[in-house]
């Protein structure tokens, strides 16, 4: 009896210590570099709130579209700012939500709180970036209707629930040198979305430029500059937005 106790206490110490390891891994994210810090600062363009999302306003106007971006995998927020910043003054809500411990599975469906919090908001998108993508598209598999369009950033649905779908407008954006999201990721996923979605190749970006938080280990090396991809994804994303802002409600 008294070896099972003591075999019983190793093994909870054991388990307690990769708690606290993952715990302390999961709470030291990657970013944001000085520019996401720069880009959550209001002005006339934009206003910024920090509370209880990060959240980007167009000043000159009152938007009807709205996008949510789960951060990726181990990722400050905070690192995405400055694109939410370029949507926002192109006229869109741009939404960062915080995720428990860095990692957007362990809450899933923040996005249905944001978009009760908004209901002026008439066109929404979800989306992410890598790990933040995945759980953006398991959200909108699960809650058919409720998002107008999916957006993948360097990223891919986790089954084929999506496969059939025809009411929501998807557009993956990946890049060629990415070496966490892989081309063959990419090319593996092409079953498991809706026939009609939108492909758009970065070519030379790689994973850690679709956000601003430095080098990632493992990715590939970028060939372009973290602005010049930042200024395709962009325009990738308003081009859905826009699409989908003057399509008739319901797609």
């Amino acid at each position: 009896m008294f070896t099972i106790k003591r075999l019983l206490l190793i093994l909870l110490t054991i388990l307690a210590i990769l708690l606290a390891g993952f715990v302390i891994w999961a709470e030291t994210p990657l970013g944001p570099m000085p520019e996401a810090l720069a880009a959550l600062q209001s002005d006339d363009t934009v206003r910024v709130e920090t509370e209880p999302w990060l959240e980007f306003w167009p000043q000159d106007g009152r938007p009807s579209s709205g996008v949510i971006l789960y951060p990726g995998g181990r990722v400050d927020p905070r690192s995405y700012a400055p694109a939410a910043r370029a949507l926002a003054e192109q006229g869109y809500l741009a939404v960062i939500p915080p995720m428990p411990l860095n990692l957007a599975f362990f809450d899933l469906n923040t996005a249905a709180e944001i978009m009760a919090a908004y209901p002026q908001i008439e066109t929404w998108v979800v989306g992410g970036h890598s790990l933040g993508g995945v759980a953006a598209s398991t959200f909108v598999a699960a809650n058919p209707g409720l998002a107008d369009g999916l957006l993948l950033w360097a990223s891919y649905p986790a089954g084929d629930a999506l496969a059939a779908d025809t009411q929501t407008a998807v557009t993956s954006i990946y890049a060629t040198n990415d070496g966490l999201t892989t081309l063959d990721d990419i090319a593996a996923s092409r079953a498991n979305l809706p026939p009609d979605t939108h492909w758009v190749e970065i070519t030379g970006g790689n994973h850690g430029q679709f956000g601003w938080y430095g080098d990632q280990p493992g990715d590939g090396q970028a060939t372009i500059s973290r602005q010049e991809q930042q200024d395709q994804i962009i325009a990738a994303t308003a081009e859905m937005l826009q699409t989908l802002q003057t399509q008739s409600p319901g797609r």
